[in-house]
């Protein structure tokens, strides 16, 4: 039976957690106290310092030549049960890959390093600190890697749908990328450029538009020196801020076109706020794009032309719906900039999630029916190789692998951490959770709305994360034999708040990132007390 004691435990557990992150929206929202430059900095130190500090510090502590198999267990099979049955769904009943991924992260994937180990700790004790860092080792190492893993397989698969249609991608035998290519995630356009040898056999290589040996029309037109994007998602952003609006006047066919030099027709500068990943600052980036045209019509498609790769990318407008975007080079318009109407003929947009009918819509149909994919071992040899960049990017991979070595070899040989290592950790440990909590604040405070994805999205949402996942967990771990508080402890945790990683793989990789930001927002709010509920339940 929970008792008064018991109940304040909790909430002296939780306020604190909570205060950080409503003086943080309040610093923004009320207050107008910091800027969303500053919250990029804040954040940024969360997600270079704090929170990977704060999980080493956790990792290095605990025995892992003590895990609970049970109750690690019981985790591992709710996740590989809820895969296997959206891989049925996905397969069979087409539900699709976006959205196994999309359901998998809401299902199984909770914030347990910065919510779990308070909160249950309160609840049940010390010895669930032990517990939920077994489970942060697993999440950062197996689980976010899948995660990503599947992320890159549906980047690469629409890549090679649109740049290689039909049953030519079958012959593809190898693919190169180049050094400066960390993620097909399509957040910086990308070239293919493919040889075919004497046998049929094609070599791909992908290659960012400003990479390496850049077209010589384009480099005398020009004169940028490329670098790599430092807007990524180690900053707070809002998934729907709109775009500037420039000069403008109506062609020839009554549309209206914008005209722009120095800005592009996308979102905010601002990019996903999540304190697991390493990523630079924003800053004014050095890519030029030239002459911005922005054609707005009646109909759906919103096409965008790099200016350096020549391709074509396509995303719902910004700022007008139903706006089409077309970016070209500035000297085709010069003599006539009501040329704006002319179609580009081909996209390579990969990251969207829905399907826009394109002018050569019905000649790509036929392809599409017919479409081949590459040898299975090429394609998992470039999703690998994407997939480890990425990883060696993260500071959580290495706080993770060396929180686990050092534990390893402490528990092993009883070897103490020197003081003055463990105390300079510590130091930064103790802000980590208050810092988590305080950017995650500053994220809520930039959204324009705490339900970004709709009211039925939300809904469905909130009960797989906050019904379904709980009950998955609770027949996995009577599957394991799990008992008593460990049970309880075990459930509790899988009504936690939507991961906070999850989210930023969707904004980066654009699905769903609506549903997922809703899942971190308005999940932070009713999290705790739903997870109340299943305490007082649990407890009788």
């Amino acid at each position: 039976m929970i008792t008064t004691n018991d109940f304040y435990k909790v909430m002296c557990a939780m306020v604190p957690l909570y205060f950080a992150m409503l003086i943080a929206y309040g610093s923004v929202k009320w207050w107008r106290i910091f800027t969303p430059q500053q919250c990029s900095g804040i954040n940024r130190f969360v997600a270079v310092f704090a929170v990977p500090v704060l999980s080493f510090h956790f990792i290095a502590q605990n025995n892992p030549y003590q895990m609970d198999t049970k109750f690690i267990l019981a985790d591992t099979l709710s996740k590989v049960l809820v895969l296997v049955l959206l891989s049925v769904w996905a397969i069979f009943f087409k539900g699709g890959l976006d959205w196994l991924i999309t359901l998998f992260s809401v299902a199984t994937l909770p914030n347990t390093l910065v919510m779990g180990i308070p909160l249950l700790g309160a609840m049940y004790g010390e010895f669930t600190q032990s517990l939920m860092v077994q489970l942060v080792v697993l999440q950062c190492i197996i689980w976010y890697t899948l995660l990503l893993f599947l992320f890159e397989y549906r980047a690469a698969t629409v890549l090679i749908q649109t740049q290689f249609p039909g049953p030519a991608a079958a012959s593809i035998a190898k693919f190169e990328l180049d050094n400066d290519v960390i993620s097909l995630d399509g957040r910086d356009p990308l070239k293919t450029e493919s040889e075919t040898d004497g046998n049929g056999r094609i070599r791909v290589r992908i290659r960012r538009s400003t990479s390496s040996a850049p077209d010589s029309a384009l480099s005398s037109s020009i004169c940028l020196t490329p670098r790599a994007s430092n807007l990524s998602n180690a900053e707070i952003f809002s998934i729907n801020t709109p775009a500037p609006l420039h000069d403008y006047h109506y062609n020839s066919n009554n549309e209206i076109v914008f005209w722009g030099s120095a800005t592009s027709p996308r979102l905010s500068n601002y990019a996903s706020s999540d304190a697991y990943s390493l990523q630079p600052t924003p800053r004014a980036s050095n890519f030029n794009e030239m002459d911005a045209v922005t054609v707005m019509t009646a109909t759906t498609p919103t096409w965008a032309r790099s200016p350096v790769a020549g391709k074509v990318f396509r995303n719902p407008s910004p700022v007008v719906p139903g706006g089409r975007m077309v970016w070209d080079s500035p000297g085709k318009y010069q003599g006539d900039r009501q040329a704006g109407k002319d179609a580009p003929e081909k996209e390579i947009s990969f990251r969207d999630s829905s399907k826009i009918p394109m002018p050569d819509e019905a000649e790509s149909k036929e392809a599409g029916t017919n479409q081949k994919m590459p040898h299975a071992l090429v394609m998992l040899r470039l999703i690998l190789t994407v997939v480890g960049r990425k990883l060696s990017r993260n500071p959580n991979t290495y706080s993770s692998v060396l929180g686990v070595l050092w534990s390893l070899i402490s528990f092993k040989w009883n070897v103490g951490m020197p003081s003055l290592v463990k105390y300079s950790i510590k130091i930064i440990s103790d802000a980590g959770l208050g810092m988590a909590m305080f950017s995650l604040g500053l994220f809520m405070a930039l959204q324009p709305r705490i339900i970004a994805c709709g009211a039925k999205r939300a809904t469905m949402g909130m009960a797989i994360r906050f019904i379904c996942g709980p009950i998955i967990m609770s027949a996995a771990s009577f599957a394991v034999g799990l008992k008593s508080v460990k049970l309880h402890a075990a459930i509790v945790q899988a009504a936690l708040p939507q991961g906070i990683v999850p989210f930023v793989f969707a904004r980066e990789y654009g699905l769903h990132p609506d549903i997922l930001s809703t899942g971190v927002i308005f999940g932070m709010l009713v999290s705790l007390p739903v997870t109340l509920l299943y305490y007082i339940f649990l407890g009788l």
